[in-house]
């Protein structure tokens, strides 16, 4: 026990160095101009266990921003070998990611992940960290709120659009943000390169009837469920 306890004190270590390198590279701003926006990607993953080993896929899909039609979808699977630490989930997640991004015969404008990005104990969420490599804007979209120290969100009014800022020592992390009437908010934050207001306003124009969470993301989600059910056979 002593023995894995001191390992994943190492890895936790190791995570930590990358994470304080990469988060000089965080720039909450647009690098890009919104017009020039055609294809956005959504991107999850999921996992199951065999025996004693654990598994993950990871989906892409590609839509067209002004359709919203699917333009590609990929996936990568195979074991996942870095152990779950809370706090430094992207270790665990990047390589499936980034083996799925290799199939990519269209190259993504703008990258939406079913996660964090800055609004993250040390700002690398997956949206961010993975821009670092994808070297693309990112959004993290996330399902529930991932609570830092003793900061709660307040609850955006009941009405489409609506949104809080989620402030951590004073300075904002993300948004809690209300996609459809009378359904539980999202949370959104800046992957990289990217600023809260056009993450605010791209989320918003992927939302539709079908779910609160963007298109983009929800399709990901869909089909990280169905190779989760075809390859955990």
């Amino acid at each position: 026990m002593n023995k894995v306890n001191n390992k994943l004190l190492e890895l936790e270590q190791e995570f930590l160095k990358v994470q304080n390198d990469l988060s000089s590279r965080i720039e909450l701003e647009n690098n890009f101009i919104i017009e020039e926006i055609k294809n956005i990607a959504g991107v999850d993953l999921a996992y199951w266990n065999i025996g004693e080993k654990t598994f993950g896929t990871c989906c892409i899909v590609i839509i067209d921003y002004y359709s919203k039609e699917v333009i590609e979808k990929v996936y990568s699977y195979g074991q996942v070998v870095v152990p779950y630490i809370p706090g430094f989930l992207a270790f665990r997640e990047l390589p499936l990611i980034l083996e799925a991004v290799k199939k990519l015969t269209v190259e993504p404008d703008l990258y939406m992940f079913d996660g964090n990005g800055y609004l993250h104990f040390r700002n690398m969420g997956i949206a961010t960290h993975a821009a670092m490599y994808l070297k693309k804007p990112t959004i993290g979209v996330a399902k529930s709120y991932l609570k830092i120290g003793n900061v709660d969100f307040m609850m955006p009014d009941n009405k489409v659009g609506s949104y809080t800022d989620i402030l951590v020592d004073g300075e904002v992390y993300g948004r809690a943000l209300r996609t459809s009437k009378n359904v539980k908010p999202i949370f959104i934050s800046c992957g990289n390169w990217i600023d809260l207001d056009t993450c605010t306003n791209i989320t918003m124009d992927c939302i539709n009837k079908e779910s609160r969470l963007p298109i983009p993301v929800r399709l990901a989600d869909l089909e990280t469920h169905k190779m989760r059910e075809k390859l955990a056979k």
